[in-house]
C-alpha cells in the first residue's frame, strides 16, 4: 500500500467493531482526541468537547474520540462500558471509536500517521490522555496540542480552519 497522504486514507473501527472509512469526513475540520473515562481531565475535556461540537458541527467540525488505556490504565472498560459512560454521563454526540493504542509498536496506523508531523517539542509519543490533533478539510494534520490544553482554547484555530468569522 502506498504511504497514506491524509487521514482520509484510513479505515478505523467504531465502538461496535464496524469499519468506518475516515474519507466520509472529507471537507470537514476534524479534531482527533485520545480519551479516557477515569482521568482527572475527563470531566473538563468531555464538557468542552461537547460545547465545541454543539457549536460548530453544523459548520463542518467533526470530533473523533479514540479510547486508550495506555496511560495509568484510566480506560479499562469494554467499548460498551465506555460508550455507556460517555453517552450517559456527558451525553456526547460525537463518535467514540474502538479502544486503540496510540504509542508503541501496536499503535493504531492512524496515530502513527498523526505523529509523523513535524511537531518539534512534542517528540513522537503521545504524552497522556486527551492529546488533540486538529486536521484540516483536506485531511492533513495542522496542529497538535498537549493533553493539558483545554479544548476551548483551540476554538480560535477551529474557526480559522472552518473559514468562519
Amino acid at each position: 500500500m502506498a504511504s497514506p497522504q491524509s487521514i482520509f486514507d484510513f479505515t478505523v473501527k467504531d465502538a461496535q467493531g464496524n469499519d468506518v472509512d475516515l474519507s466520509i469526513h472529507r471537507g470537514k475540520v476534524v479534531m482527533i482526541v485520545n480519551v479516557a473515562s477515569k482521568c482527572g481531565m475527563t470531566n473538563s475535556n468531555y464538557t468542552e468537547l461537547n460545547h465545541l461540537y454543539e457549536k460548530y458541527r453544523d459548520q463542518g467540525l467533526e470530533i473523533l474520540a479514540f479510547p486508550c488505556n495506555q496511560f495509568g490504565e484510566e480506560e479499562p472498560g469494554s467499548s460498551d462500558q465506555i460508550l455507556d459512560f460517555v453517552c450517559t454521563r456527558f451525553k456526547s454526540k460525537f463518535p467514540i471509536f474502538d479502544k486503540i493504542e496510540v504509542n508503541g509498536e501496536d499503535a493504531a496506523p492512524l496515530y502513527k500517521f498523526l505523529k509523523l508531523g513535524k511537531w518539534g517539542i512534542f517528540g513522537d509519543d503521545i504524552q497522556w490522555n486527551f492529546a488533540k490533533f486538529l486536521v484540516d478539510k483536506n485531511g492533513l494534520p495542522v496542529d497538535r496540542y498537549y493533553p493539558t490544553t483545554s479544548p476551548l482554547t483551540i476554538e480560535r484555530d477551529i474557526v480559522k480552519l472552518l473559514g468562519i468569522s
